[in-house]
């Protein structure tokens, strides 16, 4: 075992802070890493403080990870030592099902291992995130970084980024695709750079006129502000697929209206009750609401390989991990455009 150090929150009513805990001795199946950048999610936050009822304490956030591979064990091929790889929000699964069968780890009939805030499947233990100077996690959830890729910004491709790409790709987006992106923030950023860069027609929605400059800048091609209601109603029947990336509760009903026929409304942003809607808004028009979480492994290696060939990145504001709590205070404030990534290099004022 290895001794670690990072950024724990130790209960609901405690911040996050510096943590020694061990990492587990590495398998054959294992690959070791030193953290080089850890992405902050929204997650990150709700977990720390029970939001979601489940946290499991004490919990190292953290589950957009970049780091530079130290170890491996006697089975591992797909990475070497030295090089810089990723990990993102699972570290495991059963690897049997169906669903894992299929590349769709996410999905796991018995439950996916979590990079933090689980428990590893062989043993039991806790899994702690990328709030840390090293991680060990089984190979097969670690993907090298393609060349010519940001290590410092690719970080958030690991959530954000295949968040939004996995339901782009099943719903086949490309070229004449109309796809409305709901909400502007850190998965809808990114889900408009990547249907822009599959070739679709991209609308933002937004409720913010002060978003309409830094959507366009973005690559969209045109914003409907939902607070106009003339320009809701002009929109109605446009679109193929609506990204929903509200991280909220919300009323979905208005942008079903949004939907041309066999249209779909994809949900990724809010983990929620949703208001009910009246089943007469699908029906006409063989209309789909439909839910989309994270990606897989295969999916995900596939946006960094795309990202790569289309120089897309996140955009991102770098930090020091004693800042963390200052970046969870303007990121409830959406005061970042758009997300944190942590230099974990400055957990070394910790080891001082």
């Amino acid at each position: 075992m290895t001794q670690a150090i990072g950024y724990a929150a130790q209960s609901a009513d405690t911040l996050v802070a510096p943590f020694t805990f061990e990492r587990r001795a590495l398998r054959a199946d294992d690959v070791a890493m030193d953290i080089l950048y850890c992405g902050v999610c929204h997650s990150d936050l709700h977990q720390a403080r029970n939001d979601w009822g489940n946290t499991m304490y004490p919990v190292v956030p953290g589950h957009e990870i970049i780091g530079r591979v130290t170890a491996i064990g006697s089975d591992v091929t797909s990475v070497k030592i030295g090089d810089v790889a990723a990990i993102g929000c699972m570290v495991d699964s059963c690897m049997e099902c169906g669903d894992c069968h299929e590349d769709h780890e996410q999905y796991c009939a018995k439950g996916s291992t979590l990079t933090y805030n689980g428990k590893d499947r062989r043993d039991g233990s806790p899994t702690y995130g990328g709030y840390s100077d090293h991680i060990v996690a089984r190979d097969h959830f670690v993907i090298k970084l393609p060349e010519g890729l940001d290590a410092e910004r690719a970080a958030p491709l690991l959530c954000a980024g295949i968040t939004t790409w996995s339901p782009l790709r099943r719903w086949n987006v490309g070229s004449g695709t109309r796809v409305a992106v709901a909400g502007l923030g850190g998965l809808g950023h990114m889900g408009v750079k990547l249907a822009v860069g599959l070739g679709a027609d991209v609308t933002v929605l937004t409720s913010s006129p002060n978003k309409v400059e830094d959507a366009l800048a973005l690559g969209a091609h045109r914003v409907v502000l939902t607070s106009d209601p003339a320009a809701m109603k002009a929109a109605a029947r446009s679109f193929d697929m609506v990204l929903d990336t509200i991280p909220v509760a919300h009323d979905v009903s208005p942008y079903l209206r949004l939907l041309a026929t066999r249209g779909v409304h994809v949900i990724v942003g809010a983990i929620a009750m949703l208001p009910e809607i009246h089943s007469g808004m699908l029906l006409s028009g063989q209309k789909s609401l439909a839910g989309s979480g994270i990606g897989g492994i295969a999916e995900t290696r596939e946006l960094l390989e795309f990202c790569a060939e289309k120089n897309i990145l996140p955009d991102t504001e770098t930090i020091a991990m004693q800042d963390i709590l200052h970046a969870y205070d303007r990121m409830e404030r959406n005061d970042i455009k758009y997300r944190f990534v942590i230099d974990m290099a400055s957990l070394a004022k910790e080891k001082a």
